[in-house]
């Protein structure tokens, strides 16, 4: 993963990991992808986003629950 394009600072958007210069997170990125926006789609709604800094972002969230965490997973409803 390439850190130095990913910066969790608790002064910036409340500590979460953002891409480093901007209020970018890495969690918005990875809600836009998963609700179905291209990585074009990110670039164009993103002046000074890179697709190098996307893909770091996906990189640090796969590291991060690559980690030894565990997640549990309920399956009653809420």
């Amino acid at each position: 993963m390439n850190n130095r394009l990913i910066t969790v600072d608790p002064a910036i958007m409340m500590g979460k990991p953002v891409i480093t210069g901007t209020r970018i997170t890495v969690e918005s990125l990875l809600d836009r992808f998963a609700a179905g926006e291209t990585i074009d789609q990110m670039l164009e709604a993103h002046p000074r986003l890179t697709k190098e800094a996307i893909f770091a972002a996906f990189a640090f969230a796969a590291d991060t629950l690559r980690s030894d965490i565990i997640y549990p997973i309920s399956d009653k409803a809420a």
